[in-house]
Parts: C-alpha cells; sequence; structure tokens
C-alpha cells in the first residue's frame, strides 16, 4: 500500500504540473497573439533538483507547439520546479517576428 499511495502521490504531483505547464503556455501564446496548437503541452523531461529551499525536488520539462499565422509551427518549452517556473522559451510577439522567405 506504501508503493501504491506513492504512485499515486507521484502522479497527482505529474498531473498538476501539466496543468500548470498548460497554463503558463496557453497564456504566453495569447499573450504574444500567436495560436497555440494542440491545445497541450507534452512532457520532455524529468531529473531530481534542489529547490532553493536546498531540498530535492522534482524539475520537469514540457514542450508545447504555436504558430504565427497557422502555416507555420514552432516549438515551445518551459521548465518547472516545484510547480515554480524557471525556465521559459516560446513565442514573441507576433509584431516582432520578421519573415524571411
Amino acid at each position: 500500500m506504501i508503493i501504491a499511495g506513492c504512485a499515486l502521490a507521484y502522479w497527482e504531483r505529474a498531473r498538476a504540473a501539466a496543468e500548470r505547464a498548460e497554463a503558463l503556455g496557453r497564456d504566453a501564446c495569447s499573450a504574444a497573439g500567436v495560436q497555440w496548437l494542440d491545445q497541450t503541452v507534452h512532457a520532455a523531461g524529468l531529473r531530481i533538483q534542489r529547490n532553493d529551499d536546498g531540498k530535492l525536488g522534482f524539475e520537469r520539462t514540457f514542450r508545447f507547439e504555436y504558430s504565427y499565422d497557422g502555416s507555420d509551427r514552432h516549438v515551445g518549452r518551459l521548465v518547472l520546479r516545484s510547480g515554480r517556473l524557471v525556465s521559459f522559451s516560446g513565442p514573441v510577439r507576433a509584431a516582432n517576428v520578421v519573415q524571411l522567405h
């Protein structure tokens, strides 16, 4: 039962982190005026890191995709450590993007 309890706690925290990452990705795309593709994030990595207080915790990396004009596709990435955003790479305001053809 202890193992099942630990597995359930891990799953709940992973799901909460994914929901937080979805909200952050969606908000970033909205703020940049780009289209958030697939309406979801994908787990891309998991590692053990020390938090700011020195305790061990999980650092989860997620990726998401977005489009400036509907015909292109770009990958964004965000990293959460204990539910807190520590790294982000993704869309910028569409007006600042230079299209080279």
